[in-house]
């Protein structure tokens, strides 16, 4: 049985949300404009959670473009003014989540996001897909000195939407999300419709669901 004491923390995209269009729409301009190659959705999707200037290194290394931390400042840069622009144009939810954050803030649940996009954009993105009611707690990328992998991202983000570590479970989607879990010494459950590029059973996630609508009952199993 769930109980008010007892919190949540979520990773955003490719665990609420499903970013990666919007995500990769906004590399290919950034891109394009600079008359450089582009990567596949498929190979942008598997890096979207290490955040837009690790994603935007990934292409420029993928495919072979030579570049120093100028041209990932300006290109960053172009991508986070077009990104800020469209940042929910082809965006979806993934299915079910909204009516089990229902079901879990009417039991009282404490809710957050722990996720290594930037924090103004988190929570405009949140605002725009009507999420932000189940989550007054929003840390992101900058809003510590740390983010994902450090587990004081996530104990952080537990203590500011009120809970308590030993009473709390992360829910992700990659490797990252795991990891930080793990060092947090947290409970994970990992979704296995995210963008860790590989099964999420191998990534030693505590418990792995395919669908929202078994998150409930997996977290009553691993919180009790």
């Amino acid at each position: 049985m769930l109980k008010p004491d007892q919190c949540v923390i979520f990773d955003l995209d490719g665990t609420l949300v499903d970013t990666a269009p919007d995500l990769y729409l906004a590399l290919s301009h950034v891109l394009n404009g600079q008359g450089l190659p582009l990567i596949s959705l498929e190979s942008a999707r598997t890096h979207v959670g290490h955040g837009a200037r690790k994603l935007i290194e990934h292409a420029l290394t993928e495919t072979q473009t030579a570049h120093d931390a100028a041209l990932l400042d300006e290109l960053l840069l172009q991508y986070l003014t077009y990104y800020q622009a469209n940042i929910s144009i082809e965006s979806k939810i993934f299915p079910g989540l909204v009516e089990s954050l229902s079901r879990l803030q009417h039991k009282g649940l404490k809710m957050g996001v722990c996720t290594n996009k930037r924090e103004a954009l988190s929570r405009q993105l949140l605002d725009e897909l009507d999420l932000t009611r189940f989550f007054p707690v929003v840390l992101g990328a900058d809003t510590l000195p740390v983010c994902k992998p450090n587990p004081q991202h996530l104990l952080e983000t537990i203590t500011r939407a009120g809970g308590q570590a030993a009473r709390a479970v992360m829910v992700g989607d990659s490797a990252t999300d795991v990891a930080t879990a793990n060092a947090a010494d947290v409970p994970v459950i990992a979704v296995s419709f995210g963008y860790a590029g590989t099964s999420m059973a191998e990534l030693g996630g505590d418990r792995v669901i395919d669908h929202f609508d078994q998150l409930e009952a997996t977290l009553i199993d691993l919180l009790g």
